[in-house]
């Protein structure tokens, strides 16, 4: 067995269970069998600071601690599972599963339509069990790759996921790792990958007991959370190893398809090979051994594209990231905001180079950053950038938790979901975008430290006054604040809320038929920005296949004059005008063939769609 994935306790299926530990700093370990039996059993430890032992007789459920040089009892940093919180016991569980996804080969990334959830608010119930009969639902929308927020142990049962602390283990109040197991399974019975995020840059403050075990952390590098993980440092192979491990565990044992890497940007490493470069080709040879791609995103703000160059030419291979420029400059056009970093953008030239290069700043002066930022992506395919318009992040670190819904109009709101579907580049929805849901996606939390659940709450006032933002943002250890995050699902076939679902219907399906839409090479893009009358031009063209896009993000109706000749591969006619009656609009008043002298008449925060192709119906 690798021994990346031999961490924890590893029941054999035959009354034997092996368990394995880092922990450099203890002198002894020992597993400490609490449920249904007390017992000690001794371990060995060999020269890079692993204990391991096997135990006869034991079964999964099974619960149990490490006992620290004889005297500290801690839950397993591997544990598989954590019924009783992050304070509890660790249970051995049988990791085999009636999987019935055999000849699966996932979804190819240039393919993908990301649907981010977060578990606990998709749901009344919370649950994963809860969101499989959802499963089809989302498939028959076109969502092929459901990518869910972090689900390792955190503490108490509300949390964005980012406080985990055990990442080896499913939230108990979630299901536990079978019904993980369960969801996974079923999304691949419908043809749907799944994506996990995970978090490699921190862990949580509550029952964070790594600094017992060894040094996993450092204090030569700071972040957000404190001191930073210990990825280049004495010891950091074991570091490494826990960490590399924890990827392949979601990989080979519940068969997720992707691992959205969260703020590598927080990751400092000067080693010669960064983890996360000996990540990717880890992944790389599991996919070479059972022949399935898996695929690494990483969220960065660093707008370096050294992240998905690949490591021939001393990239670090991840296959794709997610593109903040992109949705900074949308959103900066469609609110008029300029608080907080939403002070470099608010142009169209902004939206124009997002479309062209993928990155907006890539070596230009950053006036949020009062530094140049970022370096060349123009040159990459469109599949290696995510783009959205509403995600956890964007809507979630708002102090009042807005969804795009509550910040403009119906008009405005279609508009972003055309800019984001037919771009070139890889979308994601944000769970109920696609009905126009206005729940907001509050920050919430349930810690069981009153010293720690005020600190939370006053980092959070300190983080909004960035942003000008005079109120007080809502109490994230409340209840209430929870229960107003959750999606109202059954509202997705009542009025505006079925217009707009039936409007992104629409929408993916002219992704998904139209080559020129769909592909990812940014060759044949032509994108203008034209301030003075508000639009953003896209002309694309596939083989054959060509389409004209045009976004007018005026508040109020225009006539526009092509400022280059419309494409000369047919006759093009006009497939989606956002302003249509059929979808809650004022009416269309653009012509449903498209000639090469037309005046087109915008509607305000309208788009027009034209194409030489015949596709799906109405």
């Amino acid at each position: 067995m690798d021994d990346h994935m031999n961490l924890g306790a590893v029941w054999t299926g035959s009354g034997l269970c092996r368990f394995r530990v880092w922990a450099p700093r203890a002198g002894s370990v020992q597993v400490h069998t609490v449920s249904p039996e007390k017992h000690f059993f001794d371990m060995q430890r060999d020269d890079l600071g692993f204990f391991s032992t096997s135990v006869e007789g034991i079964h999964p459920g099974t619960e149990y601690f490490f006992r620290l040089d004889g005297k500290l009892d801690r839950p397993d940093p591997a544990s598989y599972f954590q019924p009783h919180g992050v304070h509890g016991a660790s249970r051995i569980i049988d990791l085999s599963f009636p999987w019935e996804d055999e000849g699966w080969t996932g979804v190819p990334l240039h393919a993908t339509l990301f649907y981010e959830l977060h578990v606990g608010t998709f749901t009344p119930e919370g649950t994963f069990d809860a969101i499989i009969p959802r499963i089809p639902i989302l498939r028959d929308l076109g969502i092929n790759n459901i990518e869910i927020m972090p689900v390792a142990q955190f503490p108490g049962e509300r949390n964005w996921g980012y406080d985990g602390v055990y990442l080896y283990s499913v939230q108990n109040s979630y299901g536990g790792p079978e019904a993980f197991m369960r969801f996974v399974n079923a999304c691949h019975k419908h043809g749907i990958a799944v994506t996990l995020d995970v978090v490699y840059n921190h862990l949580g403050p509550e029952g964070n007991y790594l600094r017992d075990f060894g040094p996993y952390f450092t204090s030569r590098y700071r972040t957000p959370w404190g001191d930073a993980v210990n990825f280049d440092g004495p010891w950091s192979d074991g570091v490494r190893d826990f960490f590399i491990g924890n990827a392949l565990h979601w990989f080979k044992n519940f068969h997720v398809d992707a691992l959205r890497l969260d703020a590598v940007h927080a990751m400092t490493d000067m080693s010669a090979t960064p983890f996360l470069r000996e990540l990717s080709e880890k992944v790389e040879v599991l996919g070479c051994t059972d022949g399935r791609k898996r695929y690494l995103i990483a969220e960065s703000d660093l707008n370096d594209s050294r992240l998905i160059r690949p490591r021939a030419v001393w990239g670090f291979g991840l296959d794709a990231q997610w593109c903040d420029d992109f949705h900074h400059s949308l959103h900066a056009v469609l609110t008029g905001e300029t608080e907080g970093y939403y002070a470099d953008f608010g142009s169209l030239e902004h939206l124009e180079k997002a479309f062209r290069d993928g990155f907006v700043y890539s070596g230009g002066y950053s006036v949020f950053r009062q530094r140049r930022h970022g370096n060349f992506s123009a040159d990459l395919p469109s599949e290696q950038f995510v783009v959205a318009s509403q995600n956890h992040d964007q809507v979630g670190n708002r102090m009042l938790g807005e969804r795009l819904s509550a910040l403009v109009s119906f008009e405005a709101r279609k508009l972003a979901a055309g800019v984001v579907l037919l771009s070139p580049f890889i979308p994601l929805l944000f769970m109920g975008e696609e009905y126009n849901e206005d729940a907001p996606f509050l920050y919430f939390i349930s810690h069981g430290d009153p010293d720690l659940v005020d600190a939370v709450r006053k980092g959070r006032r300190e983080e909004f006054q960035r942003f000008e933002w005079t109120e007080d943002p809502p109490d994230p250890q409340a209840e209430e604040t929870f229960l107003k995050s959750r999606i109202g699902w059954h509202r997705r076939n009542q009025g505006l809320h079925k217009v707009m679902l039936d409007f992104y219907r629409r929408l993916i399906c002219l992704r998904q038929k139209i080559l020129a839409v769909f592909s990812p090479n940014r060759k044949d893009l032509q994108a203008k920005g034209i301030e003075d009358q508000e639009l953003l031009i896209l002309s694309r063209e596939n083989g054959t296949d060509s389409v004209l896009c045009l976004f007018h993000f005026g508040k109020a109706d225009t006539a526009v004059q092509l400022p280059w000749p419309v494409p000369s591969t047919g006759k093009h006619s006009k497939v989606l005008d956002s302003a249509d009656v059929a979808w809650s609009g004022p009416g269309s008043r653009a012509p449903v063939e498209l000639g090469r002298d037309d005046t087109l008449f915008l509607r305000a925060e309208s788009f027009l769609v034209y194409t030489n192709i015949d596709f799906c119906s109405e």
